[in-house]
């Protein structure tokens, strides 16, 4: 009985001892296996992840406009600023109300909730497009550190803002060139918006052109005290016409749209009327179609969209230009000369704006920005 004990304690031991390697192996097997999915996994999950941050990087980010009263279809100054938007958004997949928006505004109150609404919907970058919003800019921009914000035609101090400015008066003079060139009458006219020191600086760079090309041509003025009035636009020009002038150029934004209106209603009535206007801001060729002719001399085109598109691209590649006063003139191609109607704008005033914008490049010409400034050019005349 003792012996068959001892046999069966040490069947007893081999089966546990048995089973306790069995298990140390089992376990260890494991371990490696949990080990090596593990590092699977975690690769997996880093190549995942890092392919995902490069392509929602763009899809993240967000660029909104805030326009002036002329609102977004002004087909001038707002209607560039959201075409330089857009051309971004399409560059970084992006779109209307999916990377990309704008909101519009009514009247000089909307400006602030306009911009605190883009704000409040995260969005990364906001334009204030015009000089109009500097201050609701300037507000909101101390309000909200972490957001950018842009300037449009004005000056804004703050360490989240960029401004973005151009020198209106350079191309102003050189579609004040054109006119004085195209000119029967030796009468031209300046339809303004709202006045003040920047549409100063178009109607200064204007009358500096002219006068340039012929001191004895006379240039007549006048405000109609909106940008999104084209029923003044259109009273304005009738008036301008009907005293002899037959070239106007406007830098009033929406109210533009009513000179183009009233030219095209005297072309209609008598298709042998000499009236001309110059557009601005865009290239408003399109805007002067009238039958098989067009009333648009040429435009100053300031490349809003250009600038735009450039500071929504260093705000996404996180190069935003805060703080900065960015320039865009003539030698960065920031103001121009529509080139678009062959027949009016001939070579001969091509040529002759060619040769004025070079002696702007040069320093031979410093054009006026201020009435100050005409004045004492003028006089060196």
């Amino acid at each position: 009985m003792g012996v068959l004990f001892l046999k069966k304690n040490r069947l007893l031991f081999l089966i546990s001892l048995l089973l306790m390697v069995g298990l140390v192996l089992g376990a260890c097997g494991t371990d490696e296996e949990d080990t090596t999915e593990g590092t699977e996994d975690t690769t997996d999950t880093t190549d995942t992840e890092e392919g995902t941050d490069t392509e929602t990087e763009a899809a993240d980010f967000k660029a909104g406009m805030v326009t002036d009263i002329g609102g977004v279809d002004d087909k001038s100054f707002n209607q560039s600023a959201w075409e330089g938007l857009v051309a971004f958004g399409e560059d970084n997949g992006l779109s209307k109300g999916s990377g990309i928006d704008y909101v519009q505004s009514a009247n000089d109150a909307d400006y602030l909730p306009n911009l605190n609404r883009l704000v409040q919907q995260d969005y990364n970058l906001v334009f204030g497009i015009g000089y109009l919003l500097a201050e609701a800019v300037s507000e909101v921009a101390g309000q909200n550190p972490d957001t950018n914000f842009a300037i449009v035609d004005s000056v804004v101090e703050g360490d989240n803002v960029a401004s973005i400015t151009f020198q209106e008066h350079q191309g102003s003079f050189l579609v004040g060139v054109a006119a004085a060139l195209k000119t029967e009458s030796n009468k031209v006219g300046f339809v303004g918006g709202v006045e003040g020191d920047l549409i100063k600086k178009f109607e200064a760079g204007f009358e500096a052109g002219v006068k340039s090309v012929d001191p004895s041509i006379e240039v007549v003025s006048q405000y109609a005290d909106s940008f999104g009035a084209p029923d003044k636009g259109k009273a304005i020009a009738a008036s301008m016409y009907n005293s002899g002038v037959d070239v106007i150029y406007h830098a009033s934004g929406g109210t533009g749209n009513g000179v183009f209106a009233q030219a095209k209603d005297i072309k209609n009535a008598d298709p042998d009327a000499y009236v001309w206007v110059i557009g601005v801001d865009r290239d408003q060729h399109e805007e002067g179609v009238i039958g098989d002719t067009n009333v648009t001399l040429t435009s100053m085109v300031k490349r809003v969209d250009i600038a735009v598109q450039s500071v929504s691209q260093q705000a996404l590649d996180g190069e935003f230009p805060g703080g900065e006063v960015l320039a865009f003139g003539i030698a960065e191609d920031g103001v121009g000369v529509a080139q678009t109607n062959e027949e009016a704008y001939t070579a001969e005033i091509n040529d002759a704006v060619e040769e004025w914008k070079q002696k702007i490049l040069g320093g031979e010409v410093e054009v006026p920005a201020t009435d100050d400034e005409l004045a004492a050019y003028l006089e060196s005349l």
